[in-house]
């Protein structure tokens, strides 16, 4: 234990613990209030399918993966408005899109798909110090984000006409919500994987929903929970030799299931029906 304490591969897996954790548990409270919880699938397989095509290309993965995540948010707001279907149906839409795209650039592949794949899955143990730098930048970023526009971004949550009406931008701030949102699934591609990040997003914020009513407190107790979902992962693959990605998603949908049981509005509402 002494020599796993003074390795600086230890700090730096529980640094990207954290990082993610935080920064999951956070963007994840605004795709839950805005009640669009595939944005994390859709954005998680458009992060999967930039990387496939940088490796295809030559450019750098995690660059490629940004860039399409962005491509992804600008494209679901407009693709809602101008359709007229809901924002669930316009991320489908993108969904199978990228999809389609990952795998086909997968088939274009010669060679070993190992790198490809490994974008899938994410792997904790193994993260660098630039990733570790990256996921700092990304939640900063959306903390900051955050902490600037906390009270613009209530009112957006809470209604979107609402807050267009008292002169809000709205659509700028929706859209800024949405590209935070990619490039924090960017910036964990490498250690939560393209396949499962979108769990981590949704699982936190959906058992802090269940705990309190308080927006900001919503914020905190998201944060934590993905911060405790990624420590415990990191935790039981050190000790099982586990897939850390796996068991942080596991960990994650366990605490939402605690957090359903002891929930206060699920017994305000069941007082209600009797």
């Amino acid at each position: 234990m002494p020599d796993l304490l003074n390795s600086a591969l230890f700090w730096r897996q529980v640094a990207a613990a954290v990082l993610g954790g935080a920064a999951c548990g956070t963007v994840g409270v605004w795709v839950i209030m805005m009640r669009i919880p595939f944005v994390g699938v859709a954005m998680s397989h458009a992060a999967f399918a930039g990387a496939v095509y940088g490796l295809l290309l030559g450019v750098n993965p995690l660059l490629a993966a940004a860039a399409a995540c962005v491509i992804a948010s600008v494209l679901i707001g407009p693709l809602a408005e101008r359709a007229d279907v809901p924002p669930n149906v316009s991320i489908g839409i993108i969904f199978s899109l990228v999809l389609g795209l990952a795998f086909l650039g997968i088939g274009l592949m010669t060679g070993a798909r190992t790198k490809a794949f490994s974008y899938i899955w994410g792997n904790i143990l193994v993260v660098s110090s630039q990733d570790v730098l990256v996921m700092a930048l990304m939640t900063a970023v959306v903390l900051g984000f955050l902490l600037l526009f906390f009270k613009e971004t209530r009112a957006v949550l809470f209604d979107r006409e609402v807050a267009r009406a008292v002169g809000i931008p709205e659509r700028a701030l929706f859209f800024a919500m949405l590209i935070l949102c990619g490039l924090t699934v960017t910036a964990n591609l490498n250690t939560i994987g393209g396949l499962l990040i979108f769990s981590l997003i949704v699982n936190p914020p959906s058992a802090a929903y269940q705990l309190t009513y308080r927006l900001s407190t919503m914020f905190l107790l998201s944060a934590c929970f993905g911060v405790g979902s990624c420590l415990v992962g990191l935790l039981v693959s050190y000790l099982t030799d586990a897939p850390s990605g796996a068991v942080i998603i596991i960990a994650s949908s366990v605490c939402f299931g605690l957090a359903l049981a002891f929930s206060p509005k699920r017994r305000r509402a069941r007082l209600q029906i009797t």
